[in-house]
């Protein structure tokens, strides 16, 4: 007797009924569970911000309703987080990361302080796809990018560490075109920078995104204390950045433009959120799906409209791909985009 038919009915049967199988394992899992994600900055600024809304409304969409906690773990640039989440945070799918792409890419780079491989992390996604930009306070005499270039006084820049952005994108304006600018370490994040600002000590902030600009520092920019002077973005102006310089139209090379690219496409995963190696794989995709699902939520899109932002995010597989593409860089270029980037050794 013929029993090829018997056994491709089987097949399917299992096939169809694997799926919710799976989709209950999660769900089990995570009913009555807490889920927390770290971020790598201090409370208040655009990272945390941006978290803060988005997790209101994550646990709805993660099978088994988990209740979600945000932690604030600054430190190193975000750097703190990343060697966590691949080193010691716990394989379940209990807990996440958010830290910068730029720390992100730091092993890339050669820093030693990186204890991780991020084509190895199991990314989730992207808040946000998102351009950033340089800011000088007010009384600085400061107007232009082309001001700050040819400033005889020296602008000071605050930053967390060498591997944030707040670091890396003033210094790639000072190598790369002589802008007289210092640049000073040791503060939580961007809200802290801009109450140091406020106070007199430090004159300017780089880093700013325009999801932050349009969100959390956006009073700062209307009532004109905070001047934006310089987008990083390759294709396009940002009307939330008003007339400041695209630095891209200064590049007079295409070596130029690619080492540039090297460093301001980071931006393109502007809010990334990552999974210890090893979580399962079910949980893995779970939370991917629940991030994309949480980004389409009309009462998400409310809540971003409420602080003038729009999400864009980027999804867990693209993430992913972008990531190991950067590590495709030719190493000439990477080694160049590294010295336009370091701190000064004085």
């Amino acid at each position: 007797m013929n029993r090829t038919p018997s056994l491709l009915c089987a097949a399917a049967i299992a096939t169809l009924c694997a799926a919710p199988a799976h989709a209950d394992d999660v769900a089990d899992f995570y009913k009555g569970h807490s889920f927390t994600i770290q971020v790598g900055f201090g409370a208040g600024g655009g990272y945390d911000t941006t978290t803060r809304i988005v997790a209101r409304h994550l646990g709805k969409h993660i099978p088994g309703n988990p209740t979600i906690l945000v932690q604030n773990v600054p430190g190193a640039g975000s750097m703190k987080v990343a060697n966590f989440i691949f080193n010691a945070a716990p394989k379940d799918g209990t807990v996440i990361g958010l830290f910068a792409s730029s720390t992100a890419l730091e092993p890339l780079f050669g820093n030693k302080q990186a204890k991780y491989d991020p084509r190895k992390f199991e990314w989730i996604g992207s808040m946000h796809r998102d351009i950033a930009s340089c800011g000088v306070w007010k009384g600085t005499g400061i107007n232009s990018l082309q001001d700050l270039i040819a400033s005889k006084k020296t602008i000071m820049f605050g930053s967390t560490s060498p591997t944030a952005i707040t670091s890396q994108h003033p210094l790639f304006l000072k190598h790369m075109f002589g802008a007289n600018l210092k640049v000073i370490y040791g503060y939580k994040g961007t809200k802290d920078v801009n109450i140091a600002m406020e106070r007199g000590e430090l004159n300017g902030s780089c880093g700013m995104l325009e999801s932050s600009v349009k969100g959390a520092f956006e009073q700062y920019v209307k009532a004109g204390d905070f001047k934006i002077i310089a987008q990083f973005g390759r294709d396009k102006a940002v009307s939330a950045f008003g007339d400041a310089t695209r630095m891209y139209t200064l590049l007079k090379t295409d070596e130029q433009r690619k080492i540039a690219d090297v460093i301001f496409r980071q931006t393109e995963l502007a809010r990334p959120l990552a999974a210890p190696p090893g979580t399962p794989a079910d949980r893995v995709a779970a939370l991917r799906k629940a991030l994309m699902d949480t980004m389409k939520d009309p009462a998400l899109i409310a809540d971003g409209k409420k602080i003038d932002v729009t999400f864009d995010p980027v999804s867990g597989e693209d993430a992913a791909r972008m990531f190991a593409d950067w590590y495709k860089t030719p190493p000439e270029l990477v080694k160049k985009a590294r010295e336009y980037t370091q701190p000064d050794k004085s």
